[in-house]
C-alpha cells in the first residue's frame, strides 16, 4: 500500500476523531477515564489498535521522506498502544484519568496533525 493511501486514511480518522472531541466532549471524556468499562472491551479496543499498527507497518514499514516517517511513526503508536492495553490493561488504563486529556489541545492536535497528514498526501513533493 502506498504512503499516500495510508495518509489519507489516517488524516480521515484523525480529523473526525478531532470534531468528535469537539462536538461530543462529554462522551469522550467518560470514554478515556474508563470507569466500569468492560474488561472485553478494553482488550477488543487493545486488539483493534494492534491490527491497525501491525498492519501499517507490515504494510508500509518506511523511514524516508516526512510523510513515510509520519505514517510509520503512527502504525508504530497504534501497535504499542494495542499492545499495552492488552499486555497491561490496568497500567494503561490510568493514563486516562488525567482530566486534562481532553482540554482544547487534544481536538486541536488530532484536526491539526490530520490536516497536515492530508495536506502532504495530497500536494506534498512525491518520493
Amino acid at each position: 500500500m502506498q504512503t499516500r493511501q495510508l495518509a489519507k486514511i489516517l488524516s480521515a480518522y484523525l480529523i473526525v476523531t478531532g470534531i468528535g472531541f469537539l462536538a461530543s466532549g462529554d462522551f469522550y471524556s467518560r470514554m478515556i477515564t474508563h470507569t466500569g468499562s468492560d474488561p472485553v472491551l478494553i482488550n477488543l479496543s487493545g486488539m483493534v489498535h494492534f491490527f491497525i499498527g501491525i498492519t501499517i507497518l507490515v504494510l508500509h514499514f518506511r523511514w524516508k521522506g516526512l510523510l513515510a516517517i509520519l505514517v510509520s511513526l503512527l502504525g508504530t503508536l497504534y501497535l504499542l498502544k494495542g499492545t499495552l492495553l492488552i499486555a497491561v490493561p490496568e497500567l494503561t488504563l490510568q493514563s486516562g484519568a488525567n482530566g486534562a486529556q481532553l482540554s482544547w489541545a487534544t481536538p486541536a492536535g488530532f484536526i491539526g496533525f490530520g490536516l497536515l497528514l492530508g495536506a502532504l498526501a495530497l500536494f506534498g513533493k512525491r518520493e
